[in-house]
């Protein structure tokens, strides 16, 4: 393929799952009203686990895993898809998706935090910096919410549960590193990961109570159907192409556009109003993400396979919804 041609379809690549994930967060608030959000998110990563299993048989890709395999992807999958999107949708229903979608980009802080501690990854100066300057984006574009949090009920939780959630969505990213690292592939391995985080949140809901309806409107079902297809397959594939092509590194930079994506699109249909304040924090927000994902010189592309064949380590600071 000729080289610009190669250029054009990265480009797509990377436009596809970046505009998907950055409209995810909005989707998302068409699944809050009569289901339960544990239920939505039994829905959503049941169906998306069983269209990933298709694929991954539709490719000839290996699905068996040892017992010990099995014990390590279902914690990833109540890290990564069950604690935290069931705290991603209680969020959304005090807060706009735009601001629960800055609040994830701390993903990128705990994931420095947390590899420091647990694999002994040390992080260049640039990363340090990037990640301190999106901590204070971050509280600059929240500043306003903290300041209102005795004016609104549940503000305060909403927050909290954003805040939260971007801690276990960064604990999610750390243990699949590890898996990662060991050889697990990728897109097998997110398959099960899905199916157990459903089946953990619907064994949760069952004990507490909780009834499995279901909202039969064109708002839920669509939205539903967003969220699997493209939110939960088609972006998580195209992402991995992404990777083989031309690197964790260029890759990861949707981490940087990707709340932009969001905040646009909570602007356009939420009416989020912009200050000087957030205008403020959203510009630290992306130059943090951007130093943070700084491809070192010495880093090269993986190998021509294709996606979920190798072992590819995907970037740890992976925040799309």
């Amino acid at each position: 393929m000729p080289r610009s041609d190669r250029a054009a379809a990265s480009w797509i690549l990377f436009l596809v799952p970046t505009s998907i994930w950055g409209t995810t967060w909005l989707t998302i608030k068409f699944q809050l009203g009569t289901v339960a959000p544990e239920v939505s998110v039994v829905y959503r990563f049941a169906l998306a686990a069983v269209v990933l299993f298709a694929w991954c048989a539709a490719q000839g890709l290996r699905l068996r895993y040892d017992l010990r395999s099995h014990v390590e992807l279902a914690a990833m999958g109540v890290l990564q898809f069950g604690l935290n999107y069931v705290l991603v949708y209680v969020s959304e229903r005090q807060l706009t998706s735009g601001l629960v979608a800055v609040a994830y980009a701390l993903i990128v802080v705990w994931n420095l935090a947390g590899a420091r501690v647990f694999f002994g990854t040390p992080a260049r100066p640039a990363m340090l910096v990037g990640a301190a300057l999106g901590l204070a984006g971050v509280t600059l574009m929240f500043w306003p919410e903290v300041a209102r949090v005795g004016e609104a009920a549940g503000r305060g939780f909403g927050l909290a549960a954003a805040l939260l959630g971007s801690v276990f969505a960064s604990a999610g990213n750390l243990w699949s590193q590890r898996l990662y690292r060991r050889g697990l592939t990728v897109a097998p391995s997110t398959a099960w990961a899905m199916a157990y985080a459903s089946a953990a949140v619907a064994l949760s809901c069952a004990l507490r109570g909780i009834p499995f309806s279901f909202e039969a409107t064109a708002a839920y079902v669509s939205s539903l159907a967003y969220l699997v297809l493209f939110g939960s397959v088609i972006a998580f594939l195209s992402y991995l192409t992404l990777l083989r092509r031309v690197g964790a590194g260029p890759a990861g930079y949707s981490a940087a556009v990707i709340p932009v994506v969001a905040m646009v699109t909570s602007t356009l249909f939420e009416g989020y109003r912009w200050t000087a304040l957030a205008l403020a924090g959203m510009a630290l927000v992306v130059l943090g993400n951007v130093l943070v994902m700084g491809r070192p010189a010495h880093s090269r592309p993986p190998s021509s396979r294709s996606p979920g064949s190798g072992a590819p380590r995907p970037p740890s600071s992976r925040g799309n919804r």
